[in-house]
């Protein structure tokens, strides 16, 4: 890396900093998003049971997006900090190793999957309605997920280093191309559902390519060389110890959407797809917190390795306001127009208008909150505070949502199923607040103690 990277991520202007970096990794996680609301609206008019096919499948895409984010924030934070001290030739080792077992544990995910693809479609939540249409989606989707992994790794691995930017030509590409692929194969080629995964596979080969291509060929990132692959224990330690966080997070969310998914599926597909909705809508305004809290990683963690901790605690402050403030507009957002927003991609269903508009309605009320959790969870991550962050990534899925599934779902019903998340996010900002404050503690007194 050169020195300009350094110098610009440890000596300019906190705030200006975080929105810059932030800048990119928006519009990727916006793009995404978007895409992912725009694939349910397309496919949408396969039926209600088409749309409940992607939501039974999401738990799948969550585990390959879990691998992807373990190796790539697991390397990256390490990176991150080794460039912030100047450790070149570690990082590249990191970034290495990290690289080839994702790549290579993604693909022994696609070839288990592959052979038993209806019992895993069932056992995402798939009724015998849905099952067609889910086993036609999750074929092609596990056919892309060694590339999946690949573009989550690569695109964390480029944040990490300051270079959410190149990130962001791999990543929009893919998503644009995406986006145009999925109209022309469901209805000009009439594919259906396998139209809607074949494109989504396609754009994974041209995003992943494209990411490894400029990441390898930019001079201000860390190459990724296989003579700097490393098979030691040592490496696997730190990609662990700053991996788990993401790797539990993601693993629940999978769990927990397969729980959600089995328990709606005892009220019908509508409520399935109503859900499902709900989730990509509300990744919407969250995807966009993500953005600026991952512009603010790079900053923390060279700073964090710099021991420039006023400059760590200026950032974590500045994007949990930040957060906080557009989480509340887009929650007046969403609960006012909830019926309309869910109609889009229901269309005449009423259960699935009328379930989605309370769901979407009690995520809002906590919505705003949620900044908390997020920001809070990206500083212990990217300064190496593995167990309060792992405590966190367990929190909202293990402690809380799948609980509540047991416990509220059997005795309210469809009330209980929209009111689960809501709740878990709730007291997961509860448990964020107590667990982040002495994190905070800790870096006001270094920071006292570095200025003397």
């Amino acid at each position: 890396m050169d020195n300009s990277k350094f110098k610009m991520l440890t000596e300019q202007p906190v705030k200006k900093l975080v929105l810059t970096l932030a800048l990119p990794s928006v519009i990727i996680m916006l793009v995404t998003a978007i895409y992912n609301l725009t694939a349910s609206y397309f496919v949408s008019y396969l039926g209600t049971n088409a749309v409940a096919a992607i939501g039974v499948i999401f738990p799948m895409q969550a585990i390959v997006q879990a691998i992807g984010f373990f190796f790539g924030q697991g390397a990256g934070n390490y990176v991150s900090r080794a460039l912030g001290a100047k450790n070149h030739q570690d990082a590249e080792k990191m970034s290495a190793t990290a690289f080839f077992s994702a790549f290579f544990l993604s693909a022994l995910l696609t070839i288990i999957t592959l052979l038993n693809l209806t019992d895993f479609a069932r056992a995402l939540g798939a009724t015998s309605s849905i099952l067609p249409y889910a086993v036609d989606y999750l074929r092609f989707i596990i056919l892309a997920a060694p590339f999946m992994v690949i573009s989550f790794m690569l695109n964390n691995l480029l944040r990490f280093q300051g270079a959410a930017n190149l990130a962001l030509i791999g990543i929009v590409a893919g998503t644009v191309l995406n986006m145009g692929l999925t109209p022309l194969f469901i209805f000009t080629f009439d594919m259906g559902m396998t139209g809607a995964a074949l494109a989504t596979m396609i754009s994974q080969i041209v995003s992943a390519v494209l990411l490894f291509v400029i990441g390898n060929c930019h001079k201000s990132t860390v190459r990724i060389k296989v003579r700097n692959f490393v098979f030691k224990p040592a490496v696997y330690k730190d990609i662990i110890a700053n991996g788990s966080p993401s790797l539990f997070r993601q693993a629940l969310l999978s769990l927990s959407t397969i729980l959600l998914n089995n328990a709606a599926a005892n009220y019908g597909e509508s409520v399935i797809a109503a859900i499902s909705i709900v989730g990509r809508i509300v990744m919407i305004a969250s995807s966009i917190v993500l953005g600026v809290g991952q512009g603010f990683q790079p900053v923390c963690g060279f700073n964090y390795g710099a021991k420039l901790y006023h400059r760590v605690l200026s950032g974590f402050w500045f994007t949990l306001r930040f957060a906080t403030i557009f989480l509340f507009i887009a929650a007046i957002c969403g609960a006012v127009f909830a019926p309309n927003l869910i109609s889009l991609f229901g269309h005449n269903d009423k259960t699935v208008i009328d379930v989605g508009s309370h769901a979407l309605r009690f995520q809002c009320i906590i919505l705003p909150f949620s900044a908390w959790i997020i920001v809070m969870n990206m500083l212990l991550q990217t300064i190496g505070k593995s167990m309060p962050a792992n405590i966190l990534a367990l929190s909202r899925q293990g402690l809380f949502l799948i609980p509540l599934l047991y416990t509220i779902v059997p005795l309210w019903g469809v009330l209980g199923i929209e009111l689960c998340t809501p709740i878990a996010d709730g007291l997961t900002v509860i448990l964020t607040v107590i667990l982040g404050r002495k994190t905070l503690i800790e870096l006001r007194q270094k920071q006292s103690v570095s200025n003397n």
